[in-house]
């Protein structure tokens, strides 16, 4: 990214340029970046490729004024990082499911960023609901944030569990990885039903006070801990709702539809 890229990523996310890659700085863009830019997986539901390059991910994330999942998100916010100076390792990870099994390899991409100060930190502007702040990477205690309380623990073969209230969230693999690497994962998250993005239409994003959240027709409102939900009934109110609360213009509304199975 260039100097003009950098800059047009900041405007995006309402963030100054920092003095100097340290902590501070980078707790200030991540939590800049999750209130301002959405998860979301309308392009799986709107038959738009997803790219995985830095270029493609910021063009998507600053030029087209769009959201995306892990891959997209993160991948676009260690484009920015870099570029400011701070040290970035991408990391895969699997997600625990429900019934506690951990999912494919590839299966979320968080990252590694290293600051002047010496700080080592996890930091995830693409889970949807994780933590506002990086957490701690060499921390094993527990780590208080306004997403909730957080631990690191270590696992097997050197990888480590992230904890959010006690419930397992994912399990990170930590040596180093290239963007590349996460292709078959976003293939098969764009296009496996098995996957959950391929089964549900998601669209959230951090408030200063909560959360808003557009799952289909349905918008969940978090205020201060408290939900309100509205069951919307036109596209035209689906099509205003996503330009209203995650500033995205769409020509259609997205809906799920029958994905091809993957061998």
């Amino acid at each position: 990214m260039n100097t003009e890229q950098t800059d047009a990523y900041l405007r995006r996310i309402g963030a100054a340029r920092p003095a100097a890659p340290t902590d501070q700085a980078l707790r200030e863009l991540h939590l800049a970046h999750l209130r301002a830019i959405p998860f979301e997986n309308l392009s799986v539901h709107l038959g738009e490729e997803i790219e995985l390059t830095a270029e493609a991910l910021v063009a998507k994330v600053v030029d087209a004024r769009r959201g995306g999942f892990c891959y997209e998100l993160n991948g676009a916010f260690a484009a920015l990082l870099t570029a400011l100076g701070f040290d970035v390792t991408l990391m895969q990870a699997r997600v625990y499911d429900d019934t506690g099994r951990p999912g494919i390899p590839y299966d979320h991409l968080a990252l590694r960023v290293g600051t002047r100060d010496g700080g080592d930190w996890l930091a995830d502007v693409g889970f949807g609901a994780h933590s506002h702040l990086p957490l701690a990477f060499g921390e094993r205690g527990e780590q208080a944030d306004p997403g909730g309380t957080f631990r690191l623990v270590a696992a097997a073969a050197g990888d480590l569990e992230v904890v959010v209230n006690g419930r397992r969230q994912y399990l990170i693999d930590p040596r180093p990885r290239e963007l590349a690497d996460f292709a078959a994962g976003a293939w098969y998250h764009r296009t496996c039903p098995d996957s959950h993005f391929t089964r549900s239409l998601v669209c959230s994003i951090v408030t200063d006070d909560g959360r808003v959240t557009l799952s289909g027709r349905t918008l969940t409102t978090t205020v201060d801990g408290e939900r309100h939900v509205t069951e919307l009934t036109t596209e035209t109110e689906v099509l205003a709702a996503y330009e209203r609360h995650f500033g995205i213009r769409l020509e259609r509304e997205p809906s799920v539809g029958s994905v091809r199975k993957t061998g």
